[in-house]
């Protein structure tokens, strides 16, 4: 069941004079009182505001009677809102108290969004109770955490107001021009893969990107990958994170040399090298060792787990970019599903908002079924 970081299941005299319960009376009678005198800014409110924003059930009510009436098209003034509050068994006069406190309803919408500011605040302190008391006795404590910090941070990014076209087409405009330029200096306006064929179709990868590259299983998705994390790393000297689920770190890097050294894969693994190899190899290991590519073998990685990794390697790394080997392989600990499909349906669904979140692209592998070869019409061809 999900829990409901906003409900009152505290108060602040149970809580001692240290800790208080976030929350703001005053901001929620303004916000409510502004919508009953001047209701042409209930639309723009009900952009950002939903009622658990509203920390007194009361309050609460009065907003849910509020949105209502908008949605049946109902002006929402006092003489509207009144008769429904009372069937809710709230005082008319209390929703006189809220207006006869409000000067100008100019600021409503500073007001709705330092209300969901606390709101935020209050989610946060519920969870951080209740994890308080799942990790002295849940084992699946962490989960449980994750989940509900994903959960948290999803609303928090949902709360931004919209913008107008004018400000994003001035942006639009800017990032045009800049594309202008880097195509009149030859150069990949995103992250270039080192495939000139690739960058022309592409543009090369650019902030905010899921990239999925699927294929059957034995095609070489991994060592196509790697190829490209050595392009972009070693070539470019562009940080990336490589997060592998089916090989260790040891194997990954063990390709990557034969990859830049020119040796085959084989004599890699027997340590067959010949005289020339070897050479050849210690002139080139340099540029693997002083390259900002960051490997991550964990097993069993969550969605959970990786978001917190890639936070930390963009903010302490300045990573660019991320690979993932492979998305089949990853998991969504802590939340249930009808079916694996659904599962990493979703896994899907949060590596395209961490994309957006931390404005970078990120290459998931994905393996195919090989019993798409089976399908009527294929065979033969």
């Amino acid at each position: 069941m999900k829990t409901n970081y906003s409900s009152n299941c505290y108060d602040n005299a149970s809580l001692g004079a240290d800790l208080r319960i976030p929350e703001s009376p005053e901001l929620e009678r303004a916000v409510l009182g502004a919508l009953l005198l001047e209701p042409q800014y209930v639309a723009d409110v009900r952009g950002i505001l939903t009622s658990t924003a509203f920390y007194d059930p009361q309050n609460a009510r009065i907003y849910d009677v509020i949105c209502k009436l908008d949605d049946r098209g109902i002006n929402t003034d006092l003489v509207t809102v009144t008769p429904e509050v009372r069937k809710a068994g709230i005082s008319p006069d209390y929703l006189a108290d809220l207006t006869a406190a409000v000067g100008s309803g100019t600021e409503v919408l500073n007001h709705a969004r330092r209300l969901v500011e606390f709101d935020m605040r209050r989610r946060l302190f519920f969870f951080g109770a209740e994890l308080k008391a799942k990790a002295q006795t849940d084992p699946n404590a962490l989960d449980w955490a994750m989940s509900g910090i994903e959960r948290i941070t999803g609303d928090v990014a949902r709360i931004a107001s919209a913008r107008s076209i004018g400000d994003v087409m001035q942006d639009t405009l800017t990032d045009l021009e800049r594309r202008q330029q880097a195509h009149q200096r030859g150069e990949c306006v995103g992250i270039s893969t080192g495939l000139s064929y690739m960058d022309r179709i592409t543009g090369g990868w650019r902030g905010g990107q899921l990239v999925i590259l699927a294929a059957r299983p034995a095609m070489g998705k991994t060592s196509f990958a790697l190829s490209l994390a050595k392009n972009i790393a070693v070539d470019y000297q562009v940080p990336i994170a490589f997060f592998s689920l089916e090989m260790n770190n040891v194997q990954l890097v063990n390709r990557l040399i034969s990859n830049v050294c020119e040796i085959p894969g084989n004599k890699m693994l027997n340590g067959q090298l010949t005289p020339d190899e070897w050479e050849r190899l210690d002139k080139r290991i340099g540029q693997l060792q002083g390259a900002p590519l960051y490997i991550d073998d964990t097993p069993g990685l969550s969605i959970f787990e990786l978001r917190t990794k890639a936070r930390r390697l963009v903010k302490e790394k300045g990573v660019k970019i991320i690979m993932i080997d492979y998305l089949q392989l990853m998991n969504a600990n802590g939340m249930k599903f009808g079916s694996r499909q659904e599962e990493v349906s979703k896994i899907s669904q949060s590596l395209k908002g961490l994309a957006k979140e931390l404005d970078i692209p990120i290459l998931a592998l994905s393996q195919l079924n090989r019993t798409v070869e089976n399908r009527e019409g294929l065979e033969g061809k």
